[in-house]
């Protein structure tokens, strides 16, 4: 379990990278094939997502296996999944491999998960889906202890020979090598509740050990518990993939697609110090759908519209910002999208900066352990600087702005419990 340093004692610090290092691009290894988290909630007349996932796995040609581990009625989810690929011209089979599903347990969904059969059905397939649920689930049942069983090996050549993994929610989380198990609490996180097996485990890892993915992302304000993990685990790039949006992720390359975007952290020159979570010069982008990304070379691209449009003129003399009504801060940083408005609010606002905090006002009752410090909280301080550029979107969809290289330091502050009185 990681607890933060400075309250055990010890120290916990990942490596990063020096000037010279965070000068060079990253030494990225290709994804192998297509590998596609979805946030959730994907709606099901998402024609972007869901036509664009049979066209990567063959089109007219594309043969689909879903597998329902994570759900809690995995006859249900999987039958959804099945029918809104099928409706989009693919063939698709159901694997009964769950353990919620009626009459099965975690032992006879780990004997499905070796069957020749089922292990058949994925090599004649061009594409794998993940439903949503529980992500540990999975695990357990496909990786159980690390160990990858047949089934999961026979994803992982379907993936080499350049198939299609995808997968929702729960089915997006298993994407790393490392994953959120249960971690509800983004601020516990932060002060470094992390324990193997519980808030984290191990993932499947079809992006490989450098990508760090997260789901629902923005929706539930996730950037903190993605960037504490990244920091105590030292991953360099994270990507948070929101409700509703795929992240359609080849080679080096990332694509947005659907309603919303992803945010994106690139850590290869933040500087940290020991103990809760206190690190400088994070570089923090959101990717609109339409925007892509370049893992290698850590640049992005802006749909080519936005492009056209014109860059955000902050930097000149005369700037006219759009935005003049601007909150000075966010008392709840990791509220609903509460870090894209910011951001927004960055680069087309009259202010250079925006703060942000995170504080828990009181811990639940259910809570899986003691709160370690109910004083601390944290301060996100966004900046605008000669790195930073943004884009809107006004007169072109109803989609948000695109941001690429704002800055973002966050260190650990002191504050009130409780946090407020009755007025006398």
């Amino acid at each position: 379990m990681l607890l933060c340093a400075a309250l055990l004692g010890a120290q916990f610090q990942c490596p990063v990278a020096n000037a010279a290092e965070a000068s060079k691009p990253l030494s990225f290894q290709p994804v192998a094939g297509t590998v596609v988290p979805m946030g959730g909630s994907v709606r099901n007349d998402n024609e972007a997502v869901r036509q664009r996932l049979v066209q990567l796995a063959g089109g007219s040609a594309a043969r689909f296996v879903v597998i329902p581990s994570a759900s809690s009625q995995p006859e249900t989810s999987g039958a959804d999944a099945v029918e809104q690929l099928r409706r989009r011209g693919a063939q698709v089979e159901l694997l009964k491999i769950a353990p919620c599903w009626a009459g099965e347990t975690l032992e006879s969904a780990r004997r499905a998960a070796a069957e020749p059969a089922n292990v058949a059905k994925i090599r004649a397939a061009t594409g794998v889906f993940f439903t949503g649920g529980e992500q540990g689930r999975t695990a357990d049942v496909l990786n159980p202890d690390g160990v990858a069983s047949p089934v999961l090996q026979a994803v992982r050549e379907l993936q080499a020979r350049g198939g299609v993994i995808a997968g929702s929610s729960a089915g997006a989380a298993i994407m790393s090598s490392t994953m959120f198990r249960d971690a509800m609490n983004s601020v516990q996180v932060m002060k470094g509740v992390m324990r193997e097996g519980k808030e984290i485990d191990r993932g499947l890892g079809f992006v490989g050990d450098q990508l760090f993915i997260d789901q629902h992302f923005l929706k539930r304000g996730r950037v903190g518990r993605m960037l504490a993990l990244m920091l105590a685990k030292g991953y360099k790039v994270g990507l948070g993939v929101d409700e509703n949006t795929a992240a359609i992720i080849h080679g080096s390359e990332i694509e947005i697609v659907g309603s919303s975007g992803a945010l994106l952290l690139d850590l290869r020159q933040a500087t940290q110090e020991p103990g809760p979570v206190n690190v400088r010069n994070v570089r923090i982008s959101y990717l609109d759908n339409g925007d892509r990304y370049d893992l290698a070379k850590l640049q992005g691209q802006v749909l080519a519209a936005k492009q056209a449009k014109g860059e955000i003129k902050f930097r000149q003399p005369g700037f006219a910002p759009d935005l003049e009504f601007v909150r000075p801060a966010y008392t709840d940083i990791l509220g609903e999208n509460a870090i894209l408005r910011a951001l927004s609010q960055l680069v087309d606002g009259p202010r250079d900066h925006v703060r942000g905090i995170a504080f828990d006002l009181e811990q639940l009752p259910d809570a899986p352990v003691a709160d370690p410090a109910p004083e601390l909280g944290f301060e996100f301080m966004l900046r605008r600087d000669e790195h930073t550029h943004g884009w809107d979107s006004a007169g072109l969809d109803d989609k948000d702005y695109s941001i690429f290289d704002a800055r973002l330091d966050v260190r650990p502050v002191r504050l009130k419990a409780p946090f407020y009185q009755a007025w006398q």
